[in-house]
């Protein structure tokens, strides 16, 4: 096994350098893809837009985001994944320590383990979801007799499919922290997600409690397995201070890429979401007469992107990672709360008067 994958390592960094070396002229358009793939952006972009448009499918895409990403931390844990920023730092396969050079960018020194790779997992998953709803959404109009027209939409969507995901799989290579097969395994991965909640209807009825009971799970479970390891002296974090040697830029080194930072981040959202799909703003809202009303969900649309961007300018302090961890956890919490029940609640009672006047 040893013998594979320094196999695979060794191709992989060939591959990076021909990458780094040919496609350098194309490092801001490969930084965006990059950027596409990441796992903020499910929350920050994906979500507001695709909830107001359509409940069901963003709900469905936390549920898909979040468990894909607990499930990309539980396997970074058992696979001890290396980036090819410190692998080739690290190994000894290479005589005379004449190790490859590999170019490092701001993006390059994630924290966490390598494999598999997050962004492609959590992008695969949720563009998944994306597009087998705008598949069903737009196989509904057409005529069903059309075949050639079924099998050209079909075609056409799953293009944009894949073209993202390779985009976003050479893009993690291109920066050097993730060598090939790891970004295979999250594409893989994330589809395997977003597929077994095709198939989970119950999300959409759950409640608050069910909400709690699979945050609280999905926590306990983390930590649990994160002890036990301990106890047997395996530290999960090992990757954490090998990032932090070989990184280029200490700057580049940034605490909410660490393997904990993820979960508590996806943690806030799910419980957000529980507490903001179960309030009495969202039912009055979005449950509502309004939520009907493609006025009133192009508003909320706008709303929410708009509001969403300032989040971006609430800094976290870092110099004390607990803190951090509650913080962040509050600040994720906060996303679907104010998309969900927070924006339409007020959308909706700004609309109210202009509904009087004209009655």
């Amino acid at each position: 096994l040893s013998f594979k994958m320094d196999f695979l390592h060794r191709n992989g960094v060939l591959i990076i350098q021909h990458l780094q070396k040919d496609y350098r002229a194309y490092y801001n358009f490969l930084n965006f893809m990059s950027n596409v793939g990441d796992p903020r952006n499910i929350f920050s972009i994906y979500f507001p837009l695709w909830f107001q448009l359509n409940q069901t499918v963003g709900t469905k895409m936390i549920w898909v985001a979040v468990i894909g990403d607990w499930f990309n931390l539980i396997f970074k844990w058992i696979l001890f994944g290396h980036r090819p920023y410190w692998w080739i730092q690290e190994t000894q396969i290479y005589p005379n320590r004449s190790s490859p050079c590999l170019e490092q960018f701001p993006t390059t020194c994630e924290t966490g383990p390598g494999s598999p790779s997050g962004h492609a997992m959590g992008s695969s998953c949720v563009w998944y979801v994306m597009v087998t709803a705008a598949l069903s959404n737009t196989v509904s109009w057409m005529d069903k007799s059309s075949t050639t027209l079924h099998r050209l939409t079909w075609s056409f969507f799953w293009s944009i499919f894949w073209l993202i995901q390779i985009s976003v799989c050479i893009s993690r290579v291109f920066i050097a922290t993730h060598f090939p097969h790891q970004v295979i395994l999250g594409v893989i991965g994330g589809m395997l997600v977003a597929e077994a909640f095709e198939h989970t209807p119950a999300i959409q009825t759950a409640s608050l409690s069910t909400y709690l009971k699979t945050n609280l799970f999905l926590f306990l479970f983390s930590l649990g397995f994160y002890l036990l390891l301990r106890l047997l002296d395996i530290d999960l974090l090992w990757s954490v201070p090998i990032a932090k040697k070989w990184c280029a830029n200490p700057d580049w080194i940034h605490i909410d890429t660490t393997p904990f930072a993820g979960l508590v981040r996806n943690l806030g959202v799910l419980f957000g979401l529980g507490f903001a799909i179960n309030s009495e703003m969202f039912l009055r809202s979005c449950r509502g007469e309004n939520g009907y009303k493609l006025s009133f969900r192009l508003l909320c649309v706008v709303a929410s992107l708009t509001t969403l961007q300032l989040y971006h300018f609430i800094k976290i302090p870092t110099h004390t990672e607990h803190l951090f961890y509650v913080l962040s956890f509050c600040k994720s919490a906060s996303i679907p709360l104010t998309v969900v029940a927070l924006i339409p609640y007020c959308v909706h009672v700004l609309m109210k008067p202009s509904e009087k006047k004209i009655d």
